[in-house]
């Protein structure tokens, strides 16, 4: 009986695994990669599966690293302290063993596709695991340097079709880089309390939850919408560019401009929510748009 006990509480180590490296999150960044790369024409299958797999590894351990050298801070805040280590599910010896793991394959698998694309995901691994997330705690401006290794994927699924830096792998890290911040302040205002129970403030004004934070919120969201339409403006993508992301962008537009009017957590919530829809379609729109394009009628 006892060890049937014993054998119920265990926790399913695959599933930590998955908490550990945030596998959701994991995917959808390998996405936007993806995205990058059909934009970039990019059509071979081994490429995609080594992007895919390769980006997922290295993100994991991105998360995997950030879980490791915040565990006593996630002890402290209700969203993060039934993470795995603090749960005591994993040691940070396992923690390390499988962060490496990950990084370490890869890095070998962007490797195969090209060496810019290893190179970016190593850059994007060391900007946030050494200097984002020790940022986090000292200043605001943490988000601002984390945006920069979160808007990489696009850029290097560009890169992984064209084999090199260019306008077009810019212009897609542009995109996403302008809209890291009203989505990472959206769950800044959400989380507000937790992030202040373990020493983060991560919302741009000093007061936290007010109109200034919210008035810069709206403003990153305005400047979404000559941002979303540079592929169109380069004449990449057609009129259903135009049309969507002028639709899409103004509609978050108008959920920044709620909070503004409210500065209330349920504002921030449907915006948060918008932010994490309006990124996909944004990027597979020009996806389709392109093809469209060059496919001839």
């Amino acid at each position: 009986m006892e060890a049937q006990e014993v054998h119920i509480k265990a926790p399913n180590k695959f599933k930590t695994y998955i908490v550990f490296t945030k596998f959701r999150l994991s995917f959808l960044v390998v996405l936007s990669a993806l995205s990058g790369y059909l934009f970039a024409d990019g059509t071979d299958l081994l490429v995609i599966t080594e992007l895919l797999i390769g980006g997922m590894l290295v993100t994991a351990a991105s998360n995997g690293s950030n879980q490791i050298w915040e565990r006593h801070l996630d002890k402290l805040m209700h969203r993060t302290h039934k993470r795995p280590i603090p749960m005591g599910h994993m040691t940070v010896r396992e923690g390390l063993i499988v962060v490496i793991v990950c990084l370490l394959v890869g890095t070998f698998l962007l490797y195969r596709i090209n060496l810019y694309s290893a190179l970016l995901g190593l850059a994007a691994f060391v900007s946030y695991v050494f200097i984002y997330t020790p940022l986090k705690r000292v200043t605001p401006w943490a988000v601002f340097v984390g945006a920069f290794p979160g808007a990489i994927p696009p850029m290097l699924g560009a890169i992984a079709a064209t084999g090199n830096f260019g306008l077009m792998p810019g212009v897609l890290f542009f995109v996403q880089f302008m809209w890291q911040f009203p989505h990472f302040w959206a769950i800044a205002w959400v989380v507000y309390d937790d992030y202040k129970a373990g020493g983060f403030s991560l919302l741009p004004s000093k007061e936290g939850r007010d109109k200034n934070s919210a008035f810069q919120i709206l403003v990153y969201s305005l400047a979404m919408i000559p941002f979303s339409l540079l592929p169109w403006v380069l004449g990449w993508t057609g009129t259903s560019t135009l049309i969507i992301a002028t639709a899409a962008s103004g509609l978050f537009f108008w959920y920044a401009y709620r909070l503004f009017l409210s500065c209330e957590t349920k504002d921030a919530r449907k915006l948060m929510f918008a932010s994490f829809v309006y990124l996909p379609i944004i990027q597979f729109l020009y996806v389709f748009d392109r093809i469209e394009g060059v496919i001839p009628k």
